[in-house]
């Protein structure tokens, strides 16, 4: 169980309110009246699956997809915290490669009505279907040639009446004690709009690399879009040394470079080996003064683990933790066996993977 912080500890039981002299005290909720909350908001949704008219949701969809396909944009309305959902679920169709916006009732009545055309689908949600700001909306957009869906939790409205298509969110009634606020016929509205906006992407077959275009700043995203060429250092950024070189010689290129090793490579640029700085520590301890006289091709780990340009960047992160032990970077290598750059463990990381 959680526990109050320290500084809700010492309150006392009831607290006091300061809203009004008549007012009730304010007690703190025992588990069981919020059990109770959550077992009744759940009793509410599944009324809503229990009753919902999948004939109709499935005509919704539909419509949705044939307007969609043929190059229109689903649009959404609202007003109030209805408008919110519909503002919530057009982002999510976007996000899943359908066109789609949110238009604001009041708004559309001052200019921007004029984004509609006779090929886009204009979805209004309203809990009672009778909501002043859309029904003047609809003779104008109807005007526009925009085919209209309400979507109600009312059986009989003046949006039903009015739109081209009427679906119905079976409510039982709101969570809150006077059947007022509107918590349960939000979240219907909004599993409904989220489960018709997958239903769409699978209509679609979209992809999970065209998924991971649509988020190219989150995680995912960049797992699937990101190559190694994308994140190694290269050229001027490369720790270099050849085979020959002093090991005492490289101190300052091993340590400037920022990459925690030196790539020992050939004239040709072809890769002979590594050298890291926990090589310098083990070399250093077991030989003495004698790591004055060692060069960097007979201390370096050679046959390294290597990855390519076109490697994608969360691969590499994967070759870099695998068995039998983990490193921090690894030596890029083309088509052509020549080294190209570098790609270490801290660059996957910064760059949100």
């Amino acid at each position: 169980m959680g526990s109050l912080p320290a500084f809700l500890i010492d309150l006392p039981s009831p607290l006091a309110s300061s809203s009004s002299d008549d007012a009730k005290p304010v007690e703190l909720i025992d588990e069981p009246t919020l059990l109770n909350l959550f077992k009744a908001q759940q009793g509410h949704l599944n009324y809503f699956f229990q009753h919902l008219d999948l004939s109709q949701t499935l005509a919704f969809t539909n419509a949705l997809l044939r307007f969609s396909s043929l190059g229109g944009t689903v649009f959404f309305t609202g007003v109030g915290k209805s408008g919110f959902v519909a503002q919530k679920i057009s982002q999510t169709l976007v996000s899943l490669g359908t066109r789609s916006a949110f238009l604001s009732p009041v708004d559309a009545l001052h200019g921007d009505i004029g984004i509609l055309t006779n090929r886009d689908v204009l979805v209004l949600f309203s809990k009672s279907g009778n909501t002043e700001e859309l029904l003047r909306l609809v003779p104008c957009a109807r005007a526009k040639g925009t085919f209209l869906i309400s979507v109600t939790s009312a059986d009989e409205s003046l949006l039903k009446g009015s739109c081209d298509m009427n679906v119905y969110l079976p409510l039982e009634r709101e969570l809150c004690p006077f059947d007022l606020a509107p918590v349960t016929s939000t979240a219907i509205q909004m599993v409904f709009g989220d489960t018709v906006a997958i239903a769409l992407m699978e209509a679609k077959h979209l992809s999970k690399e065209a998924y991971a275009a649509n988020h190219p700043a989150g995680r995912i995203g960049k797992s699937l879009i990101f190559k190694v060429k994308d994140i190694m250092k290269k050229q001027q950024e490369l720790p270099l040394c050849r085979e020959g070189d002093l090991i005492m010689d490289q101190l300052v290129e091993l340590s400037s470079k920022g990459c925690g090793c030196l790539l020992v490579i050939n004239g040709a640029y072809h890769l002979i080996g590594t050298f890291t700085d926990g090589d310098l520590r083990r070399t250093l301890k077991a030989s003495g003064e004698g790591i004055f006289k060692l060069t960097v091709g007979e201390m370096c780990i050679r046959n390294p683990r290597t990855t390519s340009p076109e490697t994608m960047a969360v691969e590499a992160m994967r070759k870099m933790e695998s068995p039998p032990s983990p490193v921090q970077f690894l030596p890029v290598i083309n088509d052509e066996n020549i080294l190209v750059g570098i790609v270490t463990l801290h660059g996957l990381v910064s760059a949100g993977l």
